[in-house]
């Protein structure tokens, strides 16, 4: 592994490119361009980073981004097997300091058939209580219904005053619970995605992005007879570049979830067509003069995936 920040290193020195240099073209922070040349990659946000700055620095730097990410895999592959193995000699030596006599071992070996049984047999008596507390109550229920007479006629015109009063009452609930469900309704209607510019300042743009999903899609394409080079980053990671023409389909890109910034470089704004989430973005309407742009989408909140 410690091959691979060596050969970025001095790819990007035969390029007369210095640290700075590289992070104003790939847009990745310098403390991580650092931590990839001195083979630091814990320093990283994570694995799926780690793939995406070795091959965009590869690819910055003239290199083959493939053939590096092909020896990084077979590196932690051999260092994976070596890692479980030198976990295994550390248990075996515990073992051997710390001997388990052999009624302990027994006492381990059959406590989970312990454990069940315990539970099988707490189970049952809380089954059994249950059962005698119901014929209980059975029992004194029917000793109070043939020792008590009552008077069935006043306390027939009672009830039926007294069911009447909890009719009208429950018809009354009824009603109030359908208006509130109804207004819960209409109150509960999803927000519309919005994007709005905050700040421009000659080719630099930047736009909220409000109720989008948690997941952003951004396609983009071209007019005909026209080609156009551009490229999308996703919390500063480039995760797409290339240049479409009108002969070439669109190109759609999926952002990683939970993406709170998309930047997009447009090498030729005025042929370039761009859709966020199944919504055009007309981003002409921001001086429609300029051929190069860079656009910066701040995603302000999230909501569900319709």
């Amino acid at each position: 592994m410690a091959d691979i920040g060596q050969i970025l290193k001095n790819a990007r020195k035969e390029k007369g490119l210095t640290l700075d240099d590289l992070q104003q073209t790939t847009k990745i922070q310098k403390r991580y361009l650092i931590a990839i040349e001195e083979d630091d990659f814990d320093s990283l946000p994570g694995k799926f980073y780690v793939r995406a700055f070795i091959k965009q620095y590869a690819e910055t730097v003239g290199l083959d981004a493939e053939e590096l990410l092909a020896e990084l895999e077979t590196v932690n592959s051999a260092e994976e097997p070596a890692e479980a193995e030198a976990k295994t000699r550390t248990e075996a030596v515990k073992r051997e300091e710390n001997p388990t006599s052999p009624l302990i071992e027994k006492i381990i070996h059959y406590l989970p058939t312990i454990i069940i049984v315990l539970i099988v047999c707490a189970i049952l008596g809380t089954i059994y209580i249950f059962a005698w507390g119901d014929r209980s109550k059975n029992e004194s229920t029917q000793i109070a219904q043939t020792s008590q007479k009552v008077s069935v006629s006043s306390d027939t015109t009672k009830q039926s005053s007294s069911n009447s009063a909890k009719k009208t009452s429950s018809q009354k609930e009824s009603s109030a619970k359908k208006a509130t469900s109804s207004a819960s309704k209409k109150n509960t209607k999803k927000a519309k995605q919005t994007l709005t510019n905050t700040a421009a300042s000659g080719s630099l743009f930047t736009y909220n992005l409000e109720n989008a999903p948690a997941k952003n899609k951004i396609e983009l394409a071209v007019s005909d007879g026209a080609t156009a080079w551009n490229a999308v980053s996703a919390n500063g990671v480039q995760v797409w570049q290339g240049t479409l023409s009108a002969t070439s389909t669109k190109e759609t890109v999926e952002l990683p979830e939970n993406t709170t910034t998309i930047t997009l470089n447009l090498g030729n704004s005025k042929a370039t067509t761009i859709t966020i989430n199944g919504k055009k973005f007309d981003f002409l309407k921001e001086n429609d003069s300029l051929t190069v742009r860079t656009i910066t989408i701040n995603v302000v909140s999230s909501s569900t995936n319709e």
